[in-house]
């Protein structure tokens, strides 16, 4: 399908390689148990789906609909008792329209390689065990298949929430489509609780005209927040850290984007020196891998080991170390990963068009030593004037910063990272990209408030992260010197938040 070769051949985005399969074998038994769980749960998901009150209350503000888990309670009455006291619930739900074809949403669901690029700002990690049913007629109808999955924050501030959980698709008499995952820790009880217990949680998704489809998202977990940092606290408490709200918008601008990368002729928004569609497509998925690159070396995923150098408070800033062999999507030595995440004064509109004008890089971005850089390129790939990919010059003669910007009401990114300008050239040209080694850097940034609300109000929550090759040699040893280094880049970086005293 189109929308497949689209999303290109996707990667686990902590390990680099294809997602594994994890070879996990049920017996007859445990496999009657799960069809039973996931029969379950389809059911419980469509009925949260469609009912209103008393089970989803209007919020104050009108604007969103609020869980009343004690009707929840009363209404199925097959709810699993809570891990321990440490586990709050967090239930939220969202029916936006979305620019794709219900078929090929149903395939990114129930394809782990693609549900995990379009999703890769909040999948850290997943892992297909077994697939139980592939289903029928070659469409996913009755397909059924156990999971393991990390879902994450764009901070090293929040711990990521590890599930493990059945997913199970059908199609409905109707023609609905329904995808629902539900939990299955009580199958194989683990003495150490994981943090984040899924209760039946996905979508149902309808048929539009023009190729548009209706998705009504249920976001329903138990969780146990402990070892949130403050700063982020209210976010993660709301629930519209890990929310419907938070899916659904990811859903809807990665669908812009892939809309944007299948257009066959090139917009009259883009600009710059790509004269043809395959270097556009080339430079659109030289992007994505940035993208995909940046948020596995950003989370607090159980798979990376941070260290923290203290400061004070919210300026912590965690360092990591990889070793990077034999991968031609990162140049070959020891990389270092340093970020940090801060509370701003400044809303988070503002900061995103600060970071991502190249008119005001020099401001920020030790690469131009504070030279005015020049946009080559501009790719638009989103309703928003902010979702681009672009091309600059730099202060280096011979590089060129690559650089996505994209933001939703939920979230915004600048994602950027210095390209040879002779590996550029042959991207631009319609060449494959996969062969040009990238370490991203870049900022994510949050509203500070508990509800997602106006994106020009309230304050920030800003994380700056950036990745640096401290040694070609992978078994070289680190420095403090080397360690030195990235700190400082962050450091420089954070003069932005004086922003508002020099504009």
């Amino acid at each position: 399908m189109r929308y497949r070769e689209a999303l290109g051949s996707a990667s686990c985005p902590n390990c680099g390689g294809p997602i594994a399969i994890g070879g996990m074998s049920f017996d007859e038994a445990e496999k009657q148990l799960i069809i039973e769980i996931a029969v379950a749960a389809m059911e419980e998901l469509i009925k949260m789906a469609q009912m209103g009150e008393p089970l989803w209350m209007p919020s104050l503000d009108g604007n969103t609909n609020v869980f009343n888990e004690d009707e929840y309670i009363r209404t199925f009455p097959r709810v699993a008792p809570k891990p321990n006291n440490h586990f709050k619930c967090e239930a939220s739900r969202e029916s936006p329209v979305v620019i794709m074809n219900h078929i090929n949403l149903v395939e990114i669901l129930m394809d782990g390689n693609q549900w995990s690029t379009v999703f890769s700002g909040i999948v850290s990690r997943v892992m297909t065990l077994e697939v139980l049913s592939t289903g029928v007629a070659g469409n996913y109808n009755g397909a059924l298949q156990a999971m393991t999955a990390e879902f994450q924050v764009p901070s090293p501030l929040v711990p990521t929430r590890e599930s493990y959980y059945v997913r199970y698709c059908k199609q409905q008499a109707d023609g609905t489509w329904v995808v629902v995952d539900d939990s299955l820790d009580t199958l194989r009880p683990n003495p150490a609780p994981r943090s984040c217990q899924r209760r039946p949680s996905g979508c149902l998704i309808q048929e539009m005209p023009n190729g548009y489809s209706k998705v009504t998202w249920v976001e329903h977990v138990n969780v146990d927040e402990l070892g949130v940092h403050n700063l982020y606290k209210q976010l993660v408490n709301s629930g519209n850290a890990f929310g419907a709200k938070q899916w659904v918008a990811t859903l809807d601008r990665q669908c812009e984007r892939l809309a944007s990368s299948l257009a066959s002729n090139i917009p009259t928004g883009d600009v710059g020196v790509i004269t043809n569609q395959e270097g556009r497509k080339s430079i659109l998925k030289l992007a994505k891998r940035m993208v995909i690159s940046f948020y596995a070396g950003v989370s607090a995923s159980t798979t990376h080991t941070w260290t923290t150098l203290s400061r004070t408070g919210a300026d912590d800033v965690r360092v990591m170390t990889r070793k990077s062999v034999d991968d031609p999507s990162r140049p070959p030595g020891i990389v270092l990963s340093a970020a940090t995440s801060f509370w701003l004064p400044v809303p988070p509109k503002r900061v995103f068009e600060f970071l991502r004008d190249e008119n005001s890089r020099n401001e920020w971005d030790i690469l131009s030593n504070g030279v005015i850089v020049q946009e080559m390129v501009h790719i638009t790939n989103g309703r928003d004037t902010g979702n681009c990919v672009s091309s600059a010059n730099s202060s280096q003669s011979n590089m060129l910063i690559l650089q996505e910007s994209c933001t939703d009401q939920t979230a915004s990114f600048v994602i950027y990272v210095p390209v040879d300008i002779v590996a550029m050239n042959v991207v631009l040209n319609g060449s494959d990209p996969d062969y040009v080694a990238l370490l991203p850097s870049g900022f994510a940034i949050l509203p500070d408030e508990g509800g997602m609300g106006d994106s020009g109000s309230g304050g920030s929550l800003l994380t700056v992260a950036f990745q640096i090759l401290v040694d070609s040699a992978p078994t070289a040893k680190l420095s403090l010197g080397s360690v030195a280094t990235p700190i400082f880049l962050v450091y420089s970086n954070l003069t932005y938040k004086h922003m508002q005293d020099s504009r």
